[in-house]
């Protein structure tokens, strides 16, 4: 059976598994932003699974939420997991469900790790030998070591796309076949970005090169390294 609909209970409970968008103004301004989230598939397709929980459209945030999963989010493999354990959006899996929180903690986030050990305790021994088992489909497919060269392509070629200055003030940059959340074209007009109007801030290296991007993605879940993040 599935359920297509979320009790509240529920729906509090993904999103926990969710971090939020960085407190910092300015960041919060260029990462929710559709020029942004366009060379951004994993914060994207999160975005609106976030959405569609919110709407209480179980099934399409569940597909939602995989989509990004393919490009290493872990917040996103994370509610995919939930999603499993309690058979909302799709049909109960349990097993499958421990598998995907597996590579969501697969970086040692701890509130994450501690979720994973939840769910291998409720296991039975025969439910553990088979989350073992798919699991090794899981990680083939969204471990890190496929999913990060994945987004690090989508990285590489979003930003080659874009063109307008990359120092100094600047007025708009446009985003050649950008698409908003839901299909529709944008463009990038930092000037538009209230404060933002330094086009180094939107092209930081932290949001564009893999390394950088993958150390802001860790300080999202480690308070301890959330000052550097926003730097």
């Amino acid at each position: 059976m599935i359920r297509t609909r979320l009790p509240a209970l529920a729906l509090a409970a993904m999103a926990v598994m969710l971090v939020g968008a960085p407190a910092h103004a300015v960041q919060g301004e260029i990462t929710s932003h559709p020029g942004f989230l366009a060379g951004h598939p994993d914060l994207r397709w999160r975005a609106l699974g976030h959405e569609a929980l919110e709407a209480r459209r179980a099934e399409q945030a569940f597909d939602h939420f995989r989509r990004s999963a393919l490009y290493a989010d872990k917040a996103s493999q994370a509610a995919v997991a939930e999603m499993l354990w309690s058979g909302i959006g799709t049909r109960q899996d349990r097993p499958l469900a421990y598998a995907w929180m597996d590579v969501a903690a697969e970086r040692g986030y701890e509130k994450l790790l501690i979720q994973r050990e939840r769910y291998w305790a409720a296991l039975t021994p025969e439910q553990q030998a088979t989350a073992i088992q798919v699991g090794e489909d899981v990680y083939a497919r969204y471990g890190d070591d496929v999913a990060k060269p994945r987004m690090e392509n989508e990285l590489r070629r979003a930003r080659s796309q874009v063109t307008g200055s990359r120092v100094g003030r600047v007025g708009t940059l446009t985003v050649p076949g950008a698409l908003d959340l839901h299909g529709t074209k944008s463009v990038l007009n930092v000037g538009s970005l209230g404060s933002v109007t330094d086009g180094s801030l939107y092209f930081a290296e932290k949001y564009w090169e893999p390394a950088a991007y993958w150390e802001w993605q860790d300080a999202q879940w480690r308070p301890a390294d959330a000052a550097s993040a926003r730097r």
